[in-house]
């Protein structure tokens, strides 16, 4: 099954949006695993679900745990750190070879992951107010790598389909299934080897570099900011190579350390900047357009599916200006107030953010989906003229076949 369209045309954001529907394509398919982690995680810890609620019901003390949440919380660590990346890495050797591909990519991705470990890499501090974090030192006190699988898993399905390519029609009859088993093993294992000794120490410096990015954007009030690539990339359908490829492996990694969830999951999956756009076009929209956005607005508030409101934006694209300061407030509201979900909202449904946020944080998480709401209206409502102007780019149809041109295909939901 394909988890996404088979993009078409050529290129930059056609080169774009190929990378994105190839990461999104390793990402997709297992969400409902890092949901399942995110769960889990929102009902076991200290702070859960559980336990709020035995200490509301039963009197249990604030630094208590129930038996359950101790019990079931012991597969939080190894899903995060050993599932999650070698399902990554299993999924993206399939998408370049197949079964076998598969499983030379999970083979591999294990080296990746054991590479902090067995090398004994820390992550790098770039300055002097970065806490210096020590090496670790067991299986317990791995970091996840998911950006190591990303790129193992399909690097080293890639060499296993070289060589089956090299070898195809030169075996003798008979010989077939040994050297196709004892090859998958051998260049597994080497590539096993390969991903502790030269990309375990690659990706730590990536991933270094990265968090201290994501860092220095926090710290200075900077993170906002990303709406300005994130709101208009949706539209044109890059948000996968964005939100899948990069936001939700960062924000993961982010959840699993001390903060115990991340800003990083709310940044494109926010259902507010949409349904602020879909309001505006509902009261001041052109009047030929307002019947068809009432169930637009189900669509992409309940159902999450944020394509739906794509074609309104093409229709008067100035539109998109709207989204990016109602998602960059947004995002600021969630910075200031301290928001953050424990895994990815997927879809970006309302319904997904209750479900993935923490007890702490959901009100906050609400509020800065209200703000960004309001704030996508308010300026949506003054670039439509408060209906005064009836001028718009492009009809609904029209717009609906830019937003199929712009995704790679044709979009089943918008259409319908």
């Amino acid at each position: 099954m394909s988890f996404t369209p088979t993009v078409t045309g050529t290129g930059p954001r056609a080169a774009v949006q190929r990378f994105g529907a190839f990461l999104a394509g390793m990402i997709m398919p297992n969400l409902g695993a890092f949901i399942a982690w995110g769960l889990i995680t929102a009902l076991t810890i200290p702070n859960g679900w559980v336990n709020l609620i035995a200490r509301a019901w039963f009197g249990l003390g604030a630094d208590q745990s129930t038996a359950f949440s101790t019990t079931v919380s012991t597969v939080v660590g190894p899903i995060i750190v050993f599932l999650l990346p070698i399902l990554i890495g299993y999924t993206g050797g399939r998408q370049v070879h197949g079964q076998r591909g598969a499983v030379v990519g999970a083979i591999a991705t294990m080296g990746v992951v054991v590479a902090p470990l067995a090398l004994s890499l820390a992550p790098i501090a770039f300055s002097a107010e970065q806490t210096a974090v020590k090496a670790p030192a067991a299986l317990s006190e791995l970091s996840p790598s998911f950006l190591g699988a990303l790129i193992m898993g399909p690097l080293a399905a890639l060499v296993l389909k070289l060589w089956d390519r090299l070898v195809d029609g030169r075996l003798a009859s008979g010989f077939e299934m040994l050297v196709d088993n004892f090859s998958a093993g051998i260049i597994g294992g080497a590539m096993a080897v390969f991903g502790i000794y030269v990309l375990g120490p690659v990706v730590n410096v990536i991933a270094s570099v990265l968090g201290y990015i994501v860092d220095v954007l926090t710290t200075n009030g900077l993170l906002p900011l990303i709406s300005i690539i994130v709101e208009p990339a949706k539209v044109l359908f890059l948000n996968n190579a964005i939100g899948n490829g990069v936001l939700v492996p960062l924000a993961t990694q982010q959840a699993a350390g001390a903060a115990g969830s991340s800003i990083l999951f709310m940044i494109e999956s926010n259902p507010g900047p949409g349904l602020g756009i879909l309001t505006a076009m509902l009261l001041f929209g052109p009047r030929a357009v307002r019947p068809t956005v009432p169930s637009a607005m189900v669509v992409h508030f309940l159902g999450g599916i944020h394509e739906i409101y794509f074609p309104y934006v093409l229709m008067k694209p100035i539109l998109v200006v709207a989204t990016i300061i109602g998602g960059g407030f947004g995002v600021a509201t969630f910075a200031l107030l301290g928001g953050g979900l424990f895994a990815p909202a997927s879809p970006g449904s309302i319904i997904a953010y209750v479900l993935v946020s923490p007890p702490d944080k959901l009100l906050v998480n609400l509020v800065g989906v209200l703000v960004a709401a309001v704030v996508a209206f308010v300026v949506g409502s003054l670039l439509l003229g408060f209906g005064r102007s009836e001028k718009v780019a492009m009809d609904l149809d029209e717009a609906n076949a830019r937003n199929a041109q712009n995704k790679g295909r044709k979009t089943a939901v918008a259409g319908a």
